[in-house]
Formats: C-alpha cells, sequence, structure tokens
C-alpha cells in the first residue's frame, strides 16, 4: 500500500534527492591514474563520515566535509569574488578524488568557501571549528571575520567560532591557504613539486576532516594518559577550557562495559587509577579499557566525553649476552614491520574511506609483523586508534623538511652538521612539539624519530635530548639512517637490497631501519608507465617472494647476533615506486601472504628461542 506524502513534504523530498543528484553530478575523480577500489564508494554528501576523533569523543557533533568552492589564485590577493568550481573536502587540490587536481604551487593561494547552519538544539552552547589537518598555512574567517590561524601540515587546530555565529541563518566559512612545498623549510615530508624516484606529489591544503561541535563554556580539551604498569596505574589528566576553584573532573574505567574504577580529582591535578591485576596490551592482546571523564562544576556534570587507554610499556633492557634489546612489558620484544608511506593514488595523503585506511594495517597483521614505521607522515587520528584496536606497534616519523647537505651512514658522523635558519628551527620545534602532545596518547606509538637519513637533520643530539625529555615514556630513535650520533635510545642502520650490520653500539638498541626494497611491475596497477624503480627488480610473485624469504633468513641469524628490530620497505607501492607488497592500488597482494607470514613469525620469534 502506498503511502500519502503532503505536498509540503514532497517538495522538500524532491529538494533533498535533487541536491544529492546535483552533487553527484558535479563532482567526479580527476585524471587518468590508478584508483583503489574504495574510490567508487566516495560520496560527496557523505564523505568521511565516521567521527574524526576517537581518543576523546562526544556525541553530539556536525561533519562540514563535501563539496565547497574553491579557487586558486596568485599570492596575496584579497578573497576571489568568483570561484573556480567545487573541491571535494578533505581531499587535497592536486588529488583526484578532491575533483580538482590542479597543482597549486609557492606562488599561489587556495581558497575554501563553504556555508554551514547551526543545529537548533544547539542554542546556547560554545561553537568548536575543528580541522584536522590543512597543509600548511591557513586562515579562517567566520561570517567575513578572520577568526584565526595555522602553521603545520600534521596537527589539528581549532578555533572557538562562537562571537561569530550570526542568528538564525547559514554561516559563511572562507579558509585561505599557502603551502611552499619544497620551496620552504617546513616539514613536508616526500612532497616536492616536481615528483620522481621517491619523492611524491604536493599536497596542498585540507586533508583531513573539518567538523563542529557544540559545548558549554566549561569544557574538556584535551587528555593525556600514562600508563605504569610497575605501579598498576593509569594517570590521567584533562586540560580544561573555563575552569573555576572547586570544579572537579571523574573519571570511569570500563573492562567490556563494567565499570572497575572511579575517581574524582580537581581541575589541574591527574587522577591517579589503580587497577586490580592489570590486562596488558601488546599486538597478541591489544585489550583497551574504555573510560568516561566527566567534568562537574557546581554538582552538575557540564561536559562529558568518552576516551580509552591501554596498559602498556616501552623500554630496553641489557640481555644475557649484553646486548641492549627493546622490551614490551619488561620482556625481550623483536619489533618487526613495514615502512609504511600512507599515500594514496586516488586520494594523496587521505584514504578515500576509512575502510580503506584501515585495509593497510591489517594486511601488514596478515603479513605476520607486529610493527609499522610510519614514515615522514602524521596520519589521521581514527588511523591511531585502529593500530590501538588491531594491535600492532608504531614508530612515529618527525615528517622532513628542509636540505640534506651531506648524509653519512657507514659511520659514526664527523662532518658538519646542518645550519637552518632561526626561521625554520622554531618552525621544526614548534611542530615536532605539537605532533607528539598531538599523539601522546595513542598507546601504539612506542618509538619517536625526529630525523630521517640526514633529512634536514640539525643539532641532533640537543634534538634528541629534547626530545627524551618533552616524552620520557617512549623510545627515541634519533636518526634513522644516519647521520648517526651516540645519542637517544636507539642506533638505527638502513641497508638495502639485505641486510647488514656495519656498525654496532653497545650502549644502545641497534636495529636495521630500512632494508629490502624488492621490485615488481605490474601492468595495469602504475602510477606511471616508465621510471619505475625498486632496489632490485624481479619478473613476478614467486620470485619476489622468494628474494624477500632470502633476506628474512639472513636477518634472522642477525637477530641473534644484535638486531633488536627490522623495517622492510615497503607496504605499497607509492608513485614511481613498485617495491611495495601492494600495489598502490591495493588490488594486488604481490607476494605469497602465507610464505611471508611464516619466515616472519620465524623471525621475530628467534629472540627468545635458546
Amino acid at each position: 500500500m502506498l503511502k500519502y506524502i503532503p505536498n509540503e513534504k514532497k517538495k522538500h523530498l524532491f529538494l533533498a534527492l535533487l541536491s544529492v543528484f546535483t552533487a553527484n553530478a558535479q563532482w567526479k575523480p580527476q585524471g587518468d591514474k590508478i584508483k583503489t577500489k574504495w574510490a567508487e564508494q566516495v560520496d560527496p554528501n557523505k564523505t568521511l563520515p565516521e567521527y574524526p576523533r576517537p581518543i576523546m569523543e562526544r556525541y553530539q557533533w556536525k561533519n562540514l566535509n563535501g563539496l565547497w568552492n574553491y579557487a586558486i589564485q596568485e599570492f596575496g590577493k584579497t578573497a576571489p569574488s568568483k570561484y573556480d568550481g567545487q573541491i571535494l573536502v578533505p581531499f587535497a587540490a592536486e588529488s583526484s578524488l578532491s575533483g580538482v587536481m590542479k597543482d597549486v604551487g609557492a606562488k599561489n593561494e587556495l581558497w575554501y568557501e563553504t556555508n554551514f547552519s547551526i543545529e537548533s538544539n544547539w542554542n546556547g552552547k560554545n561553537i568548536l571549528l575543528h580541522f584536522g589537518a590543512v597543509d600548511w598555512k591557513t586562515e579562517v574567517f567566520i561570517n567575513d571575520v578572520k577568526v584565526g590561524s595555522h602553521t603545520g601540515g600534521y596537527t589539528p587546530f581549532s578555533f572557538d567560532i562562537t562571537p561569530f555565529i550570526q542568528k538564525g541563518k547559514n554561516q559563511k566559512l572562507v579558509v585561505k591557504v599557502w603551502d611552499p612545498s619544497n620551496d620552504g623549510p617546513q616539514p613536508r615530508g616526500k612532497q616536492v613539486k616536481n615528483p620522481e624516484g621517491i619523492w611524491y606529489t604536493p599536497v596542498t591544503g585540507i586533508w583531513q576532516t573539518v567538523w563542529i561541535e557544540p559545548v558549554n563554556a566549561k569544557n574538556i580539551s584535551e587528555l593525556k594518559t600514562t600508563p605504569n604498569i610497575e605501579q598498576n596505574t593509569i594517570s590521567i589528566k584533562a586540560d580544561i577550557n573555563g575552569a573555576e576553584k572547586g570544579d572537579l573532573v571523574e573519571i570511569s574505567v570500563f573492562d567490556g562495559g563494567k565499570e572497575i574504577a572511579k575517581e574524582k580529582a580537581v581541575v589541574g591535578e591527574s587522577n591517579d587509577i589503580v587497577l586490580n591485576a592489570p590486562k596488558l596490551w601488546s599486538p597478541e592482546s591489544p585489550f583497551l579499557y574504555q573510560t568516561k571523564i566527566r567534568l562537574i562544576s557546581k554538582n552538575k556534570v557540564v561536559d562529558e566525553v568518552k576516551s580509552y587507554f591501554a596498559m602498556r610499556k616501552i623500554s630496553s633492557k641489557r640481555d644475557e649476552n649484553g646486548i641492549l634489546r627493546m622490551q614490551l612489558n619488561n620482556k625481550d620484544y623483536f619489533q618487526y614491520g613495514p615502512l609504511d608511506q600512507g599515500w594514496w593514488p586516488d586520494g594523496l595523503y587521505t584514504a578515500p574511506t576509512d575502510e580503506a585506511l584501515k585495509y593497510d594495517i591489517i594486511k601488514t597483521k596478515e603479513l605476520g609483523f607486529n610493527m609499522i614505521r610510519k614514515h615522514v607522515k602524521v596520519e589521521p587520528e581514527r588511523w591511531y586508534t585502529h593500530c590501538d584496536q588491531l594491535g600492532i606497534l608504531v614508530w612515529q616519523d618527525m615528517p622532513s623538511g628542509d636540505d640534506q647537505p651531506i648524509w653519512q651512514n657507514k659511520k659514526y658522523f664527523d662532518g658538519t652538521e646542518l645550519q637552518r635558519s632561526a626561521k625554520s628551527e622554531e618552525i621544526y620545534r614548534k611542530e615536532w612539539k605539537e605532533i607528539m602532545d598531538h599523539l601522546y596518547s595513542y598507546p601504539s606509538i612506542v618509538v619517536w624519530v625526529p630525523f630521517n637519513e640526514a633529512w634536514g637533520q640539525f643539532k641532533t643530539v640537543e634534538i634528541t635530548e629534547w626530545t627524551k625529555n618533552h616524552d620520557p615514556s617512549r623510545l627515541i630513535n634519533s636518526s634513522s639512517g644516519g647521520n648517526h650520533f651516540q645519542t637517544g635510545d636507539i642506533l638505527d642502520l638502513h641497508n638495502y637490497p639485505g641486510p647488514e650490520m656495519y656498525l654496532y653500539d653497545a650502549r644502545r638498541v641497534t636495529v636495521l631501519g630500512e632494508y629490502g626494497g624488492i621490485g615488481l611491475p605490474l601492468e595495469g596497477h602504475l602510477w606511471r608507465a616508465n621510471d619505475n624503480w625498486g632496489y632490485i627488480k624481479f619478473k613476478n610473485e614467486a620470485e619476489v617472494t622468494a628474494e624477500y624469504i632470502k633476506y628474512a633468513k639472513i636477518l634472522k641469524n642477525y637477530v641473534k647476533t644484535g638486531f633488536s628490530a627490522a623495517v622492510y620497505t615497503q607496504t605499497t607501492d607509492v608513485e614511481g615506486e613498485v617495491n611495495g607488497f601492494m600495489t598502490y592500488d591495493r588490488k594486488v597482494d604481490k607476494m605469497d601472504f602465507k610464505a611471508v607470514n611464516k619466515i616472519n613469525t620465524e623471525v621475530i620469534n628467534a629472540l627468545n628461542q635458546k
């Protein structure tokens, strides 16, 4: 039986369907490059709809992703009177999924414009506007008022836009972005204006979710969780906006839905909660405790967020043979994983969907690995939560920037270090501190890597010690692959294609931070027709798998003699690099994953075999 629909409702239904149709008609992926299967699932009306900050979740929020107006215009011009077209936020302008796929460059600025409305039941609330990440320098305007700015391409930032909201109408949001790519000294990872070899396409503008949420004037702005498995405690400190004397933070801890602890502390103090016989987190058993954090003022709950934590410890200790080993939860633990760059043929820095974001981690576990080295890039927060939930250790690189005047990797450094300008050094310190603070509470991260292969490396000893002082709870891999100084917790060697231990440090953990790079170009799955490379290349899956196993057997022998971790290059092909376990479009596994899992398990277990 057909249901009667009044004319007014028919009109609203028609307009809603028309807007969906129009959005889809106006937007489509650009270019003829390869794409992942998830590209087809991207919906401009529901783009990356998942809550973007799972470690501090509120139930009320609104996603602003979708089609916005955009214009690329010369640096230093006023806001455009006319826009060039539409861009799908949060995909960078150079990406296929943005629907734009145009270079922006250091001489231009990228402008965005959109409108949004405030939900009627948010009346009387403060409205926070959040950006997951925008590369690189951002200025934000609400209803033609500049409300704030931010530099840094890898960390979130927010503005309280409450005073600038106009009643009873759509709110106008304009964003201006400038990104000098490799013309500037700022952290940029693998982005260059002329991509080739190991250097890739620039990423300009918004590349993570944009969203708003309503809060009270007093609200929880940040959580910092620090586990201590010796004392069976979890320390949780909440930063509060607008707190007054007498306000309290109450924390409840849950194990599988059952409340097992509850503590209160005054604002400004950490809650140090004792757990009886805590369940420890590891890649083999990634147990997470759930939490509810409440801000209480004058006996009323004025804010509430959901979070989680893990009880785990990362450290190092000398074994019975005098070799300094990495330990997880006070046990010797060999860490083994791929170099993971987090690039996508269709979205560049941005995975097409949350399922895609999670996929590479699932495949890494399928390969038998227990660790990922996140290479010169920072991921959206949901990626780290997936690592926490699935059980994978993470080495987090600082995205590189500036210059590389000299690289020595076969010996301890005896040259002259890069002299950064005062401005370049200030940018590095600001952004590295922000990255560490932003990611501090994700338990999967166990190693910080300030420098890679001398890219922008400067004041190594000072920066390493500053990093360690800022976060003593993790190991510091001072300079992955050189230039080597006797500082930090780890000596990290790079060697291609096969494993080799050409330096050893009896006072620090010694690791093989990169090796492998076995290439296999597969027609139909290539970013470019020619100029594809690996450190060595083969013709089929069987040859590549055999070579991988050959290297793993060599590595297995090195485990006994001193290596405490290893990183294989790499998870997927990226642009012109064809040395991934998977093709760049993730459509083909290029090795026998079962055979790789078997040998990887043997390598990991070699450390604890007598």
